[in-house]
């Protein structure tokens, strides 16, 4: 069988969509080694990024010619058995396409996009998921909302859970103090959010608890950490913080690498995550990867993700969510009761897995248009990451 995949997110910092297919490509390479992969990809830099044994095409980072013209040109030649994308397929696609689509935030709340942005993933996506042999999401969530979004029967749909990659794990506190402090100059405890600047993220409710959190223990020396890069609106977060006024004690990163991830994971007192609405929500796992204590949104995917192993908040209440950072803070048998159970939640995912099952629905696709029953081989034997 050959498999190609729109990979064009590789190496563009494209944030949850390039951390999923970067992942999933790597996953393949330990779990298939009979199909051939072929891998579409924008930047020179990306082919580093995925798997040498498999085969790589170039196709532009713009979206109006890598789908109007150099996808539909490179699976002509390249005759896959099908044509993995997430979200928008190309026009007049000569295969069979399995698309996932992670969330349908864009119909549910389009405010949290551009006009154009939003108007654009409706008519795309719409044509997608009509056309696809199958269509892959993150969670039952999801699942549900795209099914309600698009009138599609559910049995087209499949959950495929995300999982954070191996690298996340639990490195010495004392290091990745260290290492955050010399590589980003924090110097006092904190508490860590991750996620793109933009208004379905809700930083600017995070800092507005953080603030009153702040009023109602002073004596609390704890700095608020936001690592993501500036996105749609993201000016707005920055305001936030400097009307508080509260000076350095609300810090950004900017965009950082799995790497520098890892240590400010490692290096946080506990994670926050006060999104509006996710398909998945992976920063959630990833932080009980390496065993950090997180407090999360009640809303959308995210709850089903935590299920019991994390402080749950609405995040529509800067109240709710001020509670639950200093419940983190002053509680520290809490704050490990909570490391633990987040650590055994993380181990449910594994990339591993989610490439089994992705691949089993690649196999029952081709098999499908091709008319020929054949069976996927056993997966490789390696060890859950």
């Amino acid at each position: 069988m050959r498999f190609s995949v729109d990979a064009h997110a590789i190496g563009c910092h494209l944030t949850g969509n390039e951390v999923y297919i970067r992942n999933l490509l790597n996953a393949f390479a330990a779990t298939d080694d009979e199909a051939e992969f072929i891998a579409y990809l924008s930047v020179p830099e990306a082919a580093e990024l995925v798997p040498h044994c498999f085969s790589q095409r170039r196709v532009s980072r713009n979206p109006f010619v890598r789908l109007g013209f150099d996808l539909p040109r490179r699976v002509r030649r390249d005759k896959p058995d099908l044509l993995h994308v997430q979200y928008t397929a190309p026009i007049n696609c000569p295969v069979p396409v399995v698309v996932s689509v992670h969330d349908v935030s864009f119909i549910e709340h389009p405010e949290y996009f551009t006009p154009s942005r939003a108007t654009q993933l409706r008519l795309t996506v719409r044509r997608t998921v009509s056309c696809a042999a199958k269509i892959i999401t993150g969670s039952e969530f999801s699942r549900s909302a795209i099914s309600a979004a698009y009138g599609i029967n559910g049995d087209k749909i499949v959950v495929v859970p995300n999982a954070a990659a191996s690298e996340f794990q639990p490195t010495s506190r004392e290091a990745a103090v260290a290492w955050v402090r010399s590589h980003f100059r924090i110097h006092s405890p904190f508490i860590l959010t991750v996620g793109d600047l933009q208004p379905r993220k809700n930083q600017v409710g995070l800092i507005h608890a953080f603030a009153a959190m702040l009023r109602a223990c002073p004596e609390l020396p704890h700095c608020l950490v936001l690592a993501g890069k500036e996105s749609w609106r993201g000016g707005e977060v920055r305001r936030a913080a400097e009307e508080t006024g509260l000076g350095d004690r609300i810090q950004f990163t900017g965009f950082v690498h799995d790497g520098s991830l890892l240590q400010l994971y490692n290096a946080c007192d506990f994670f926050v995550f006060p999104s509006f609405y996710e398909g998945f929500g992976l920063p959630v796992i990833e932080a009980m990867a390496c065993a950090r204590a997180v407090a999360c949104s009640n809303t959308s995917a995210v709850h089903e993700v935590a299920d019991g192993a994390a402080v749950l908040f609405d995040p529509h209440s800067a109240q709710e969510m001020t509670c639950a950072m200093l419940d983190l803070v002053r509680h520290p048998e809490l704050r490990l009761r909570m490391e633990k159970i987040g650590m055994q939640r993380s181990t449910q995912f594994n990339w591993r897995k989610t490439a089994e099952k992705t691949l089993e629905v690649y196999y029952d696709v081709a098999a499908s248009h091709s008319g020929l029953r054949r069976e996927r081989p056993a997966p490789v034997s390696v060890s859950d990451p």
